[in-house]
This record gives structure tokens, sequence and C-alpha cells, in this order.
């Protein structure tokens, strides 16, 4: 089969949380840095549709998409590194394969055959593979397997895949397996084992790995490497050190050197062009380097799993790359300071982010937080809850609406500052995938922060909401001095409120966190940061100015 688009199958073996992600993201970095067009994809084979109605404990952030999909975390590290942006074809779960192919059967679609795993779930996997190809038109597609080699999960998937190298032309297609190779301090040596048992498991299933990239706290060396290669009958050369960097994004500098890229590129019959990583050099180099440094409150109630908010800790990050400078992040919990009082949990940070969230729980904490950053004139930003909890405690404690509120957590409240969305009530039956989704635009007032920080009149940004700014409520709120300075100018919803004379006070509607990158940071971000650098260095006077 003559296809355009090569492939390279990204799967895992021995244990989970091994960075199949960064290391299938980093790869596309490089291979973009040769000047090859590339995507990736995710197979996920968890039974959910998507993870939208998973508990973030479960799974961490939802990333969404421009066209308003909402996928695994991982779809974020792929747009951070390639600076691309994906699409709801990008990820792929046994949820929607299953689906599909159920509705197939139910419509007749099979003509009366019997419907089996193997060749029509598996079909239906390579099929949405290959949309991706054709629609996209990549040089090289990425395609990262979840989960381990071993679950009985994954199978499918892994079938699909093997057939495709078949199909697709063994020239035309390569298998990169990250793996396993520990350090045991009572043998004061790295262990070889973990990952032959994991290139065996794939072996049984009928896939050769081209290349392994072996996991391993500690320099393999030259002698271990031929080892590997000879028990896993993978060359020498393609048995590449995939170390932890000092930062996330020194990892594809790091595999560059230790030959990844050069390995996939000579199993792809492709030309090793000299990479321009000049760009991604320097953003390294500040990020290692900075000149100065802030500290980061994130005001949650998934405080205790980090990747809940991992797109707001990397535009964070982003930001402080852009101001030459190390942001520290402090995550608080929002039902803690419902108990304790915001100046201790909060005291000496230089910023408060309140990220979004759905539920009751920590809201009277996240409103808590947001008036110590708007009466101590510490910088704050709001995300979507973040947002609507910033109007609620404004209209609480400004203008004496004291049950003032979210219908979310108190349907009865006199003061309905925040309501759910008029098209959204016949949704509540039926969660997934029915939020106001995806990319809508926003026109900025003249004058306002976020024009002078956007520099353009009209935005587009990413949405996940049910509820939104109640409009009939806004001349009152305005009277009182916030500012509603970003509106969807299609259906007039409120999406940027800002508090002028504040160091730096602004709130989005939408997450703008989706679309930062390392080398294009967002705005919003780089604003935040410089004004909470600013409060470190010389108070909120300093800020003022």
């Amino acid at each position: 089969m003559e296809n355009s688009t090569k492939l390279v199958f990204v799967t895992g073996g021995v244990s989970s949380s091994l960075g199949k992600g960064i290391t299938a993201a980093s790869l596309g970095r490089l291979l973009k840095a040769r000047g090859y067009r590339i995507s990736i994809c995710k197979l996920d084979p968890y039974l959910n549709v998507d993870p939208g109605t998973m508990n973030p404990y479960q799974h961490g952030e939802v990333f969404v998409t421009d066209d308003g999909a909402e996928t695994d975390l991982d779809i974020g590290h792929y747009e951070r590194f390639i600076d691309e942006t994906l699409t709801r074809e990008n990820n792929t779960t046994s949820g929607q394969v299953y689906l599909r192919v159920i509705e197939r059967e139910r419509a007749g679609g099979y003509h009366g055959g019997t419907v089996q795993i193997i060749p029509h779930i598996t079909d239906e996997i390579k099929a949405r593979v290959r949309r991706v190809a054709e629609t996209v038109a990549p040089d090289v597609l990425i395609v990262e397997i979840g989960g381990t080699v071993g679950d009985i999960e994954s199978q499918p998937f892994l079938e699909a895949a093997r057939q495709m190298k078949t199909e697709w032309g063994p020239d035309n297609c390569a298998f990169v397996h990250v793996t396993l190779v520990p350090y045991l301090a009572a043998a004061g040596e790295l262990k070889s084992k973990p990952t032959q048992h994991s290139v065996k498991e794939l072996l049984g299933i009928g896939i050769q790995p081209d290349i392994l990239a072996c996991r391993s706290e500690r320099p393999i060396p030259e002698s271990l490497r031929r080892k590997i290669g000879l028990f896993c009958n993978v060359a020498a050369e393609d048995v590449i050190e995939n170390r932890n960097g000092r930062t996330l994004y020194e990892v594809p500098l790091m595999l560059e050197a230790n030959g990844l890229c050069a390995a996939v590129c000579r199993h792809l019959r492709l030309a090793n062009r000299t990479p321009d990583l000049a760009c991604w050099r320097r953003i390294v180099e500040r990020e290692l380097h900075p000149e100065s440094d802030c500290e980061i409150a994130i005001v949650g109630k998934y405080v205790e799993l980090r990747d809940a908010y991992l797109s707001i800790a990397e535009a964070l990050r982003h930001g402080g790359i852009a101001n030459g400078a190390s942001v520290r992040l402090r995550y608080v919990s929002a039902e803690a300071l419902e108990t304790a009082p915001a100046a201790s949990l909060l005291a000496g940070v230089n910023g408060v982010l309140v990220p979004g969230g759905f539920g009751n729980r920590g809201l009277l904490g996240k409103m808590a937080a947001i008036r110590f950053a708007r009466e101590g004139g510490v910088p704050f930003l709001g995300i979507c809850l973040g947002m609507q909890m910033a109007v609620a405690e404004y209209a609480r404690n400004v203008l004496g609406w004291a049950d003032a509120h979210s219908t979310e957590a108190d349907p009865d409240t006199a003061y309905p500052v925040v309501d759910l969305m008029p098209d959204q009530a016949q949704n509540l039956d039926h969660l997934g995938g029915t939020l106001r989704l995806g990319g809508y635009a926003c026109r900025l007032q003249p004058g306002s922060l976020a024009m002078l920080l956007y520099g353009e009149p009209v935005v587009r940004e990413r949405h996940r909401h049910r509820y939104e700014i109640r409009n009939d409520f806004i001349p009152a709120l305005e009277a009182a001095g916030l500012r509603f300075t970003g509106i969807n100018p299609e259906r007039g919803l409120c999406e940027i409120v800002e508090l002028p004379g504040h160091p730096f006070y602004l709130a989005t509607q939408f997450h703008p966190e989706f679309r930062s990158r390392p080398d294009r940071p967002h705005p919003l971000f780089v604003g935040f940061i410089r004004a909470a650098l600013a409060v470190a260095a010389g108070g909120v006077s300093a800020a003022l100015e």
C-alpha cells in the first residue's frame, strides 16, 4: 500500500507513568525541527467515550481542543511541544470505537454478520488512524498507544498497529517501545530484565519493536545497551537512553543527543536533516537560568493531584520563561480556606490563580482567596469557575448582596449572578460532551487590560462550562467598579472581568491555558507573571506603576 504519511507507534511496558506522552511529543518536536509536517494521536484503552465525565483524581485534567473535544491530557503535551492545533480526531478511546461499531451493528451495517474484535474493532481503530493521516496529511503521524503492553484493554489497539505495519510497509511504519531499566541499589547496577520481559510481551502479540527508549535514572553504559539489543532483537544503536531532564522541555534535546530521531529517520527511510532547535534551546536556557522568581498560589479542589491543573502549571511556566523568571507553585486547598484564614494559607504569595471546576465543594474557599487578592493588591487570575466566583465575591463583599452565588451551588439565592445557560437545561440528564465546548470569539473593550495584553480587538479562546454571568446583574456590578471587558459577539456572553486600579485583577470564562506554548506563551499568563514579579520585587505600589 502506498502512503504519503509514515507512522510511528509509541508503546510502553513494565509500568505506567513511564513518560510515553512526553517521549512521543519530544519526537514530534525533533521531527518538526527537521522540517517535517507532524501530527500526533493518542489511543486510549478505557471504555469511557471521553474523559469529560471522569473525576480528575482518576484521570487528571481534561484537555479541550479548539473544535470542542474533551480529550486526554497528553493531547495538551502534544500541542505544546509541536505547536500544532489538534482536533477531536487526534484522541481515540475504546469507548468511541466500541460505540461506533455497536451503532453500526444496530443499524444493520454489517449485513447480519457476526461482529468480532477482529476484524471489526481493529478495522475501526485503523480507520480512525487512517482518517488523521488522510485529512491532516502529515509527513509523519505519531500514534501513542495508552496503557501498558500486557494489559487486556490495550490488545485491540496493539493488534491494529501490528496490522498497519504490514499494510503500510516496513519502511513506512516504526515501533518505538518505552520501557524501564531500573537501578537496584542493593546490587549496585542497572537491570535489563524488565525491558526483556516487556519486549517478550510485544513479540507474543506479533510486534518487534524497532527502537527502545529506555527510561533510567542513571546513564546506560554501552555494554548494557549491547546486551539489551542482543536479547531484544534490536540494534544497539537503536537502544536509546531516555532519562529525566532538569526541566520537562530539556527532554527533546536529550533525546536528540541520544539519537532517537536519527534512529526513527533511519527506520522510516527519511532524510536525517539538521534540526533547527535554536528556539527550543533558548527556552530551556531561560528556564534553567532565571533572573528572578515569584510564587503563585493555585487555589483549587483537586490540589492533591497536580495533573488536575497540568495545563495551568505549564502556562505559568511559559509566563515565567517569557519574563526570565522561575515560577514556584503553591497548591492550596480551596476547602482548607473555608476554615483557615486566607492570610495564613496565602501568606507571601505573589499571585493567586483560581482555576475552573464543578460542584459545590470549596466554593467559599475560592471566594476567600479572591477577596484576599482583591483587597490585598495581590495579582489575581481567575479561570472559568474562578471568574464566576470572582463575580459572586464582588457582589457579596462590595455590593452587600450577602448570598450572591451561582445557582449551581445555591438554586435559591436571591442574587443568582451566575446561572445555568438557557440551552444547557436540556443537557443535565446527559452530561458527556454537552457543555459549551471549544473555541469561541471574544471581543475586547478598547483600553482594557485584556486589550493591552492581547494587542488585538477580537480573540478566540477555548471553553468548558454550563454556567455564565447573568447579564441583568452587570449594570449594578459595573456601577460598583467591576468591568466586563470581553464579550462573545454572537451571544453577548460575558467572557472577561477586570478591576481597574488593581495591580492585576483579571478573570476569564474561557481557558487560556489550553493555548499556551513554551515558544508562544499566552499573553494573559505573561502579564500575570509580570505583575507578580513586580509585587515580589517592590510590593503592590511597584506593580501599580
